[in-house]
């Protein structure tokens, strides 16, 4: 799938995020970049890994999320199919204190 996705212009999105230098300044670029529905569903699909990768099951995932069960199976898919992105994630933010 990255091979799909790789591009020069996907590069400078990624070189403007690696720029960016604290939470704040993340508000700032996301809320330029995109809307509040596609923020909102970024999030939650982290929210819902990051429960997944915790061994919880879906309904109460669903319960504290509000996502569907597709996304839930979809982001669980990625977790076990995936290129570890959200494991690369959640282990760098356990190493800096971020994740508990």
């Amino acid at each position: 799938m990255i091979e799909k996705i790789r591009s020069e212009s996907m590069d400078l999105l990624f070189e403007a995020i690696l720029t960016l230098e604290s939470v704040e300044d993340c508000y700032k670029f996301f809320d330029d970049l995109c809307t509040s529905i596609e923020l909102k569903s970024f999030a939650q699909r982290l929210h819902v890994a990051k429960l997944l990768d915790e061994h919880r099951v879906y309904n109460s995932i669903v319960t504290e999320t509000g996502a569907s069960t597709a996304t839930i199976s979809r982001v669980n898919r990625s977790l076990k199919d995936g290129n570890d992105g959200y494991l690369l994630v959640f282990n760098r933010l356990k190493e800096n204190g971020g994740l508990k």
